[in-house]
């Protein structure tokens, strides 16, 4: 682990401010970003493998392993971050973005393909960009708003749901219903915070 963590800190680039930019967290998450638009193809464009005599449900496959691999990636820098002390303003910013970018393109993807309910996906949409905007301002404006619990409940139940929307699986869109309530409830909660912390500022 030691030697790990000298490797890593090798490859650190330091710029303004001693932020951190190149560190391991922060490729991971490019990673994701880089992923995101490549499966929301795949997804769209099954045409491609049954042109090549595959079986037509062979993109929802492998889109389910790009979504895998992206999600893995997502455990994977947070734990990186912490243990190697690579939390960076950047990393805050970019991590959060990316794993917007990954479900979005994944929701976007199933919707358009006629695999999950526009409805809910409208809804999700809505809520993930809004939030997002909201907690790139607290990051600039220095506002501190930890994490809850329900927005990572609401994370999982997103993931969960379109595992099973790719795959096609039973309950498929009880999943997505409940990912729907969780999105919007730790929505309000993380708005909430926004303004306790924002209002204590002033």
């Amino acid at each position: 682990m030691r030697l790990f963590k000298i490797l890593c800190q090798m490859n650190l680039k330091k710029i303004n401010n001693g932020l951190l930019v190149f560190n391991i967290p922060n490729i991971l998450a490019f990673i994701r970003l880089l992923i995101a638009p490549v499966m929301f193809w795949i997804i769209l464009n099954p045409q491609v493998f049954t042109d090549m005599g595959w079986h037509i449900s062979w993109n929802y496959y492998i889109a389910t392993l790009l979504f895998v691999i992206a999600s893995t990636t997502d455990f994977f820098d947070g734990y990186v971050a912490r243990e190697l002390g690579q939390i960076t303003i950047v990393g805050e910013i970019l991590d959060p973005l990316a794993d917007k970018m990954l479900t979005l393109a994944a929701f976007l993807g199933l919707m358009m393909s006629g695999a999950a309910s526009a409805w809910a996906i409208y809804i999700i949409i809505v809520r993930e960009l809004f939030i997002t905007g909201l907690r790139t301002l607290s990051v600039s404006e220095g506002i501190n708003v930890s994490a809850s619990m329900a927005g990572k409940v609401k994370t999982v139940a997103q993931m969960i749901a379109i595992g099973f929307l790719l795959m096609h699986w039973p309950l498929a869109d009880v999943l997505l219903w409940i990912a729907v309530a969780l999105t919007v409830y730790s929505g309000v909660e993380y708005l909430v915070g926004f303004a306790k912390a924002y209002k204590g500022k002033l």
